[in-house]
């Protein structure tokens, strides 16, 4: 008998921290996260409106990379990963992969981002800068769960890829990357302080 993979679902996984000054990078990067929040007075009113427990700059900024130098960095260590993931994908790309939109995510305990996917975007991802003990994974959901039907679950000893879903535990300086299609969401925050995350589409 042979069982022949097909249509597989590749999720990117780097870190940062392996980089010479990570730790003064990643302290930087939480300074501006906590800056925007203390000043972003748009954010917290959107943040406010769609009830998210702590703050997003999604719905208010979408220049930090021109806006603060700590973003600009990153952009430019994120985009040789996204030009990475898009050659192991094998895509035929006229030009390297375009930096879409960038966004800071200070989740307190208790807060949650309920499925979704990012429309108008190719490859989606977060870069994990405070992960305390307790805070959310991200959890991915197989694309294939609503043509299921009448599939029976799988056994707890399954391998990872069969699972109907993935929690993917980050660590400061973790990348994660995805194609932007895939369902995706994040658990309550069991940790007593927030988890600091920034999220990126790429065009």
């Amino acid at each position: 008998m042979t069982l022949r993979p097909l249509f597989i679902t590749h999720v990117y996984e780097a870190s940062l921290a392996g980089a010479a000054g990570f730790d003064v990078f990643n302290a930087e990067l939480a300074h501006a996260c906590r800056m925007l929040a203390a000043e972003d007075a748009a954010g917290r009113a959107w943040c406010r409106n769609h009830g998210y427990r702590g703050y997003t700059s999604y719905g208010s900024l979408n220049d930090l990379p021109q806006r603060l130098p700590e973003f600009a960095e990153l952009k430019r260590r994120l985009d040789k990963h996204a030009q990475a993931y898009a050659s192991a994908l094998n895509f035929d790309l006229a030009r390297k992969p375009r930096l879409d939109n960038l966004w800071v995510n200070l989740l307190k305990p208790g807060g949650a981002h309920s499925g979704h996917i990012h429309p108008h975007a190719f490859l989606s991802g977060t870069v994990y800068v405070e992960v305390p003990d307790g805070a959310s994974a991200l959890k991915l959901e197989d694309p294939r769960l609503p043509m299921m039907m009448a599939r029976p679950g799988v056994r707890p000893d399954a391998p990872e890829a069969e699972r109907p879903f993935v929690y993917l535990t980050p660590r400061p300086g973790t990348v994660l990357m995805w194609e932007s299609w895939l369902r995706h969401e994040v658990p309550p925050n069991a940790a007593r302080t927030e988890r600091i995350s920034i999220s990126f589409n790429y065009a």
